[in-house]
């Protein structure tokens, strides 16, 4: 599901809206998509000096998010002196929305010359050696949604029709953040993500079998973005912050609540690693 009819005027909407505030937009950008629970990290991007923030709802067609936490709100603005666009919150598929829908951000984003992404998540630890307020460099992915972003005609302005998915995380980013977070004393595990619809939480046999297939950590996000970020040639970085650990003899419930309270503690840790690991990013 490409949507080039929806995306090029939210990206006019959006340009005029940041240089209407203020923001240089001639210097290429780093995006940064900030899940559930990060929005520390978004208000740390805001308390910059001449800071932009442009609503979702200013923006042609750009989904607002119906989660609590997911502000729906886009920032420009500098982390650690490099320019960022980060988009504070993202929509879901069991929302009832499309592929598309989920996949507007990146793409304008894309669309604004972003040419590198740092995509974050909540994600439910599946290795039973992780430990829920950590974090996981991601270092692969399973599609298990069942659907795609790229499904019907292909938009050539974005990219060519079959995109190769042999490395949809970069490898040299995510050495970078080994090396940020090695120097911070940050505990960074790397694993592998699978992304599934939702919104009900995994069973025990589900979490069995996502740990058989080779799965580290289970969220309700992020691949289908990785898949229209690297369709249309973006670098990406990928960090969950692990909330819980899924444990299929001794399963406990996660509440929002308590998976918003995690990711929060864990944003902290998330902050600095970004701080230090942007410029470098920027610069590859």
């Amino acid at each position: 599901m490409q949507n080039p009819q929806e995306v090029q005027p939210a990206v006019a909407a959006l340009r005029l809206a940041l240089e209407a505030g203020g923001a240089d937009l001639s210097r290429p950008l780093v995006g940064l998509v900030l899940g559930t629970g990060l929005s520390a990290v978004g208000e740390a991007l805001l308390a910059q000096k001449g800071s932009v923030r442009v609503p979702f709802a200013d923006i042609p067609a750009m989904p607002r998010p119906g989660v609590d936490s997911h502000t729906g709100a886009f920032v420009w603005g500098r982390l650690n002196g490099v320019p960022v666009l980060g988009q504070l919150g993202r929509c879901h598929l069991y929302e009832g929305r499309t592929p598309a829908e989920v996949c507007m951000g990146v793409r304008v984003m894309a669309g604004l010359g972003a040419r590198a992404l740092v995509i974050t998540n909540a994600a439910g630890a599946l290795d039973p050696l992780f430990e829920a307020g950590s974090l996981m460099c991601i270092a692969d992915m399973i599609n298990h949604t069942g659907v795609s972003p790229l499904t019907g005609p292909n938009c050539g302005e974005f990219g060519e029709r079959f995109p190769d998915m042999c490395e949809p995380y970069d490898r040299e980013f995510r050495k970078l953040a080994q090396d940020a977070a090695l120097r911070l004393g940050i505990r960074l595990e790397e694993g592998v993500y699978i992304g599934v619809h939702g919104p009900e939480m995994e069973t025990p046999a589900e979490t069995r079998m996502y740990r058989q297939w080779g799965a580290d950590a289970v969220g309700m996000s992020t691949v289908l973005e990785v898949i229209a970020a690297r369709h249309m040639d973006l670098r990406v970085l990928g960090i969950s912050c692990l909330t819980n650990k899924n444990l299929p003899d001794c399963m406990a419930p996660a509440p929002l609540s308590e998976v918003i309270a995690v990711a929060g503690r864990a944003g902290e840790a998330l902050g600095r690693l970004l701080g230090e690991v942007l410029p470098a990013i920027a610069a590859a």
